[in-house]
């Protein structure tokens, strides 16, 4: 993935350093800030046009090292979102693409399908409501007898009903970043990683149009370069809202609560499980419920759970197994908790939602900051709709 990256040192070599805020050309007309997934996807996109030059900024020494990396690796159907909804539009293109183009370019993954469990008639009633609104997104599912079930997954019980979504599936999150970066990397892209933004302004050119000016710091020696671009992309995952709040005026600054979800994996072998198996979302309960998903290799694991913290702290939560237990064996029950370890954790940006409500992806242009391109919220399914987001970006700049 990174054989032609450009790390900070090349970057001081070959870009001005300013003591003015006016200048006659940018350094680059485009900065995509956040190599994860969605970054790495839309700087591919704006790099496909030849008379772009793009960079990634990225604070991590790789790509991909945070919230793309770190969750259950789904290609998620679209089931969940309004109709309406910047998630629902993205997700079922993100995942046609994923399925369609990346598969092609060898991406490691697979169309396992999913089934969601319902286990008394409260649940069944969510999921007629949930079949009827995946039919007028156009997004396939369909019931399956309890009978049939018990020969197909043997392991699994569900009490009153189960609802099939057989385009979902898995996919390798380091193996999509790696073809979304080498699309990115065939147009001459570049790429700055352990580059630490720590200021972001406008800045007025020659021409008398608006740029922006990005000052950066090495997080390995601590030097400092300031780095001019035409438009830049604020994709900066957990760390979106700092940058966003960085240029734009203190009343629409915006702050993040932070969703770290915990996984969990069997410690010993058991009834083996072909797909994903969710449960049927409960009310009040913050995210799907901790769910089985299995990896390309057939290992099962279980999550997120989903708990709020002040700071990003990637320690797996242990202490979080009885709860998850409780959920797990209501439909996967061979199992004993001891046979459960805390492997990972994923974080989740969220903005603060006291009533409940559903979120959507923000992905916009903010007003009175031509060329700057704002995303916040992207949380599930961003990995599913990143391909799809990098076609929205470049159709927000060039239609």
């Amino acid at each position: 993935m990174m054989s032609r990256q450009k790390i900070f040192k090349s970057l001081q070599k070959q870009i001005r350093l300013f003591s003015s805020t006016s200048v006659s050309n940018a350094d680059y007309s485009h900065v995509v800030i956040g190599g994860g997934a969605v970054g790495i996807a839309i700087a591919g996109e704006l790099s496909k046009r030849q008379d772009n030059n793009v960079l990634i900024i990225e604070k991590n020494d790789k790509l991909g090292q945070e919230t793309s990396s770190r969750n259950s690796e789904v290609i998620h159907a679209g089931l969940y979102y309004p109709i309406d909804s910047l998630k629902t539009k993205l997700c079922i293109e993100g995942s046609r693409l994923i399925y369609d183009e990346a598969s092609r370019a060898g991406v490691q993954m697979s169309k396992v399908g999913k089934w969601i469990v319902a286990q008394n008639d409260i649940e069944d009633a969510y999921l007629e409501g949930l079949h009827s609104a995946c039919s007028h997104k156009g997004i396939q599912t369909e019931f399956l007898s309890l009978h049939d079930a018990k020969y197909i997954e043997p392991a699994i019980v569900a009490n009153r009903s189960i609802l099939n979504s057989p385009n979902s599936g898995i996919v390798s999150a380091h193996s999509l970043m790696d073809y979304l970066y080498s699309i990115f990397q065939d147009n001459g892209g570049d790429l700055a990683v352990n580059s630490e933004v720590l200021g972001l302004s406008t800045v007025n050119k020659n021409d008398g149009s608006d740029g922006y000016e990005i000052q950066a710091k090495d997080t390995v020696t601590g030097e400092e370069i300031t780095i001019t671009s035409d438009v830049v992309i604020n994709s900066a995952g957990l760390y979106s809202d700092k940058i966003s709040n960085m240029l734009l005026p203190e009343d629409r600054h915006v702050k993040y609560t932070y969703a770290k979800g915990n996984y969990f994996t069997l410690t010993r072998s058991h009834l083996p499980v072909k797909r994903l198996i969710y449960p049927t979302p409960i009310k009040g309960l913050k995210g799907l419920g901790t769910h089985l998903t299995i990896s390309l290799d057939g290992q099962i694991k279980f999550g997120p759970d989903h708990e709020i913290v002040s700071e990003i702290d990637y320690s797996p939560n242990s202490s979080n197994i009885p709860k998850a237990y409780e959920q797990i064996i209501k439909y996967y029950p061979g199992i004993l908790q001891e046979d459960l370890v805390a492997s990972y954790s994923g974080i989740r940006p969220q903005l603060p939602n006291p009533k409940g409500e559903f979120q959507d992806f923000i992905i916009r242009k903010e007003e009175g900051y031509t060329g700057f391109i704002n995303l916040l919220n992207i949380d599930s399914p961003g990995l599913t709709s990143s391909m799809a987001i990098g076609k929205y970006v470049r159709d927000l700049l060039y239609k």
